[in-house]
């Protein structure tokens, strides 16, 4: 009998190292195959939660909320690209300039849940933005993703227009941030063990199967 596994992956859709962790942490998912029955949750957090809607460019954001230089977010990103090649992610370098406010791709991940798309729609938002190059927090890009991955475009287009979910998706990020989630990704198992960062497969994959052999 496989054992039950809650998973929430807390994350942001602007976040390279959290397209590298979902892709470790499916595949280890996949090695430890019939052991386990896992349900995954896509749980929301903005990295830049005051990021304009015009969004900023790349090397000026990390230079000032990091201090890094050109040359130095160079390597970060091609060691983002090595890692991601690795796991079968093609991150477009050259496709991908600024970054964008993404509470609206938040709100519309929450809706998708709601019609058991999440994680299509995720999936489909980190190609849109990593490898395409394409703006997450644009309404016609995120309506056209929906419709993509098999939700009704016109219901995605009236949950963007408007304001639903917002609440929920903000009461969601405080509760994370309010239980020590300050970074991401952070993949919470059965509400007690934490597993900070992008890890490599073999080591989501010993982690599930050490909590599933225990629980």
């Amino acid at each position: 009998m496989p054992q039950h596994l809650k998973i929430d992956f807390v994350s942001d859709v602007s976040c390279p190292w959290c397209v590298i962790g979902l892709h470790a942490l499916q595949q280890a998912i996949a090695r430890v195959g019939t052991a386990v029955s896992v349900d995954l949750h896509l749980q929301p957090f903005e990295l830049n939660p005051q990021m304009p809607a015009q969004g900023q460019e790349i090397d000026e954001h990390l230079r000032e909320k990091y201090g890094s230089t050109p040359e130095q977010s160079a390597q970060v990103r091609e060691r983002i690209r090595a890692a991601g090649a690795e796991l079968g992610f093609a991150f477009g370098l050259q496709q991908r300039s600024r970054i964008y406010n993404t509470f609206d791709a938040h709100r519309l991940l929450h809706w998708a849940a709601l019609q058991g798309r999440q994680l299509q729609l995720k999936q489909a938002l980190f190609k849109a933005y990593f490898s395409d190059g394409e703006n997450p927090s644009n309404h016609a890009v995120l309506t056209r993703l929906a419709q993509e991955v098999g939700l009704d475009p016109a219901r995605a287009a009236e949950v963007l227009a408007g304001n639903e979910f917002a609440a929920e998706v903000r009461q969601a990020e405080a509760f994370y941030q309010d239980n020590g989630i300050h970074a991401v990704p952070a993949v919470i198992i059965n509400d007690q063990q934490l597993i900070q960062g992008a890890q490599p497969v073999a080591v989501f994959e010993q982690a599930l199967r050490k909590i599933a052999g225990s629980a």
